[in-house]
């Protein structure tokens, strides 16, 4: 794959039809750059080199009209605090660690509690908090960015040196790619993830309620009431967690089931995929036509349902508020480092850490 440095403040790809890809940056807040990904149907992903957080989606609806489908800052100032992880890149372990300890042969860690007695999300330093190098790449049908990261050994606690390689590419399919590639010098955990927050209905004109989930799994991962997994592995069968033909989020928003309401009325949960050869997620806006299909090399993911998102947050198209948005957050579960009987996010010495994601639009 030919890659290219940015020279300029845009890169374009014309091709024989007139029809062109592109590649843009500007300068933002604190000296953060803001690139923007355009693919010859007028597709665009913008991000920051901060977080590498994804600030725009921006797609057709039935009617072909684009409107941008992920919530962010109206002021990307407040991406130096993010507390609802808008956008970001998270690592080095995404989702909760228990008591913020773990233990790899025997080797026991302790990292910083940022969530009551608990480790969320790679901590106070983690990835969504970096300023990544940025590289960017084009090929005939897809233009896109390689961002780095060196995370030091002992850093916030964990073992290892770990260099990290998060890959954006915007094909002309409509599909937004993320690849995750990683090695550590020590044995070490790992597993990186994204932490948009979706909303289909276009420039946040309604809640996620009405989107309706196709996931592909008959298992979820029961939580306790500090959110953390018991190790109980839970039949989707005459639950609201059952997506299998489909049903909206409501029906867990407004559910009486004690795992919808521990979370704050909705989900927040880890579904295990079935089969990893089908098409793991889908997600439709009835309105406005838009659908989101996910597949992963991940073997499984989190859908978390914005159920304690702050109130009057500025953003783009408006305040934040409850159910305003839908993550996906495709990973291997932490909870394994207690459940044994659950995909592993152990990473060996000089392993390669190979991961994919694929976000398509229709």
């Amino acid at each position: 794959m030919e890659k290219q440095r940015f020279n300029n403040s845009s890169i374009r790809l014309t091709r024989d039809e007139g029809e062109k890809m592109e590649i843009t940056k500007k300068s933002s807040v604190n000296n953060w750059i803001e690139y923007t990904l355009m693919n010859k149907h007028g597709m665009k992903v913008s991000f920051l080199n901060y977080g590498g957080i994804i600030t725009k989606i921006i797609v057709p609806d039935k009617e072909r009209k684009m409107e941008n489908v992920v919530l962010a800052y109206r002021n990307y100032k407040d991406y130096e605090k993010n507390s609802a992880y808008f956008g970001a890149i998270i690592g080095r372990v995404a989702g909760r660690i228990e008591n913020a300890a773990f233990e790899i042969a025997g080797d026991k860690f302790k990292l910083k509690a940022n969530d009551g007695n608990h480790h969320l999300h790679g901590g106070d330093h983690g990835f969504h908090h970096v300023v990544w190098k940025v590289e960017s790449f084009q090929t005939k049908e897809s233009v896109g960015v390689k961002l780095y990261h060196t995370s030091a050994d002992n850093e916030d606690g964990y073992p290892g040196c770990v260099d990290v390689v998060v890959t954006y590419t915007l094909t002309n399919h409509n599909q937004l790619i993320i690849d995750y590639d990683a090695t550590s010098t020590k044995d070490t955990i790992l597993t990186l993830t994204n932490h948009t927050y979706f909303n289909l209905t276009g420039d946040l004109k309604d809640t996620v309620e009405n989107h309706l989930v196709t996931i592909n799994s008959e298992k979820f991962i029961e939580l306790n009431e500090e959110l953390i997994p018991t190790g109980k592995l839970v039949h989707v069968t005459d639950t609201p967690f059952d997506f299998r033909n489909g049903r909206i989020l409501k029906d867990g928003i407004e559910s009486t089931f004690q795992q919808n309401k521990i979370v704050g009325n909705g989900y927040d949960h880890y579904f295990l995929f079935k089969d990893a050869n089908k098409q793991q997620i889908k997600v439709k806006d009835p309105k406005s036509g838009r659908k989101l299909y996910v597949n992963t090399s991940q073997p499984g993911f989190v859908m978390y349902t914005a159920n304690h998102l702050e109130n009057g947050l500025s953003l783009n198209h408006g305040f934040s508020r409850n159910h305003l948005g839908v993550c996906l957050e495709t990973q291997a579960p932490p909870a394994s480092l207690n459940d044994k009987q659950l995909p592993s996010i152990h990473l060996a010495a000089n392993s390669p850490y190979q991961e994919q994601t694929i976000f398509s639009f229709s």
